[in-house]
């Protein structure tokens, strides 16, 4: 969830060249993009990397994922599932995998799997935009874990892991 304070989040021009290719970061040494979640439930996401740009948007769920774009001294610029850009301080992001059921996909259910094979069990039905916590990605599925019922889901129906992507 965020509060939209005024306007669209958009990067400063002086900063908006930088990281815009995979690569690594110059700050971290991490690759950029890459995603990580949200420490806080209150996380301002502001027009460029300082405090003393205005703020444009808040996020509100801890949790929350989101990629990494660039990186400037103590700040990362981030995208949300909405597209949504701005920056915020480092220490307000966490490493912890998180990814949202299909957040495309509003009003629809998906079947979370006893096992990575699309003819095991259902375990639970997820609803579009559910957080779930990333406990490993082949890179077709994602075993996951949402309140506690563990499963897996196929890859491609969650935001927070790149396509074809590895995660340990």
């Amino acid at each position: 969830m965020r509060l939209a304070l005024a306007g669209l989040a958009l990067a400063t021009p002086a900063f908006a060249a930088q990281n815009t290719a995979p690569g690594v970061g110059p700050v971290s040494g991490l690759p950029v993009p890459r995603y990580v979640s949200l420490k806080s439930d209150r996380v301002n996401l502001r027009e460029g990397p300082s405090k003393d740009h205005r703020t444009a948007w808040v996020f509100q769920r801890a949790g929350l994922p989101v990629e990494i774009t660039a990186e400037f001294e103590t700040w990362r610029r981030i995208r949300d599932a909405e597209g949504t850009e701005g920056w915020v301080l480092h220490s307000l992001l966490s490493g912890r995998r998180t990814a949202l059921v299909a957040p495309w996909a509003k009003g629809e259910t998906f079947e979370l799997r006893e096992r990575a094979d699309d003819k095991a069990q259902v375990v639970a039905r997820l609803q579009a935009g559910v957080i779930a916590n990333i406990k490993l990605c082949t890179g077709t599925w994602c075993r996951i874990i949402v309140q506690d019922v563990d499963g897996y889901l196929r890859q491609e129906k969650l935001w927070g892991v790149y396509p074809n992507e590895r995660v340990e």
